[in-house]
């Protein structure tokens, strides 16, 4: 009896010291965010090259890098995913560490070398699912952690898209967004705008924003725009000094 007592012991000591050491590997950065784009049925090729060419120039970009490498660790991790139907969610470039320039070049370099994947319209609540589990199976323990949803239209189709933002939200998570407005973006039978969308049914939690592009609006300037204050945090970043394109509301606006 005496020898199963210590084997249990043993046993139960063994578990928590794996337990521990799982904790201690994962590798510690100041945020990790999924940039989850639009690769739906509305997003033509050239659309799709213009999107991943404008975030991998937003990685790059001076005040985007400083932000990611400027924390406590200096270093963050980025996903990038693009999702169309509830069926189809493709992680495009997996989790990176960015902690300099050379890795925020190769990381564009492989985001605009990747082949086309996601099919079908319109499921933000499914990409916000799928993204959450990047960001909570993953080897990194951030900070911060962000779900960046950009889409041309609202929600078709997944699960209830109030039951993804709660469950990410209650899970620490913040989910901010770009609204890529434009004639023929937003369906008919919908009665708001696709910003009002955005605002009330997609983004949350801590210092949420959406920024709405439009036709007449830089998309590469947006994208900066909503990487900067996404990377820093709003509390860091002098608003006065943010590239003026696309329109930037808070959650609580």
């Amino acid at each position: 009896m005496r020898v199963y007592h210590r084997v249990l012991i043993g046993c139960l000591f063994v578990g928590l010291a794996l337990g521990s050491h799982s904790v201690r590997a994962q590798e510690r950065v100041d945020l990790e965010l999924v940039l989850a784009t639009d690769g739906s049925g509305s997003i033509d090729d050239a659309e799709l090259a213009l999107q991943r060419e404008g975030y991998a120039r937003a990685v790059r970009n001076p005040r985007v890098l400083e932000a990611l490498t400027g924390g406590i660790y200096g270093k963050s991790v980025i996903a990038y995913v693009e999702w169309g139907s509830a069926e189809s969610q493709h992680t495009i470039v997996d989790w990176t560490v960015i902690d300099g320039p050379e890795a925020a070049a190769a990381f564009g370099r492989e985001l605009v070398a990747a082949p086309r994947q996601a099919w079908g319209y319109n499921s933000i609540s499914n990409a916000i699912a799928y993204s959450q589990n990047l960001l909570e199976n993953n080897p990194f323990r951030g900070l911060r952690r962000v779900i960046d949803i950009s889409a041309d239209a609202g929600n078709v189709g997944g699960i209830p898209l109030f039951v993804a933002r709660e469950n990410a939200v209650a899970a620490g998570i913040t989910i901010n967004g770009l609204a890529i407005s434009r004639p023929g973006s937003t369906r008919p039978l919908r009665a708001t705008s696709l910003e009002a969308e955005f605002r009330d049914q997609i983004i949350g939690g801590a210092g949420a924003f959406v920024v709405t592009v439009d036709e007449t609006i830089s998309f590469e300037q947006a994208v900066l725009k909503k990487m900067i204050l996404e990377v820093a945090g709003p509390a860091h970043v002098d608003l006065a000094r943010l590239p003026g394109a696309g329109r930037l509301v808070f959650l609580a606006d």
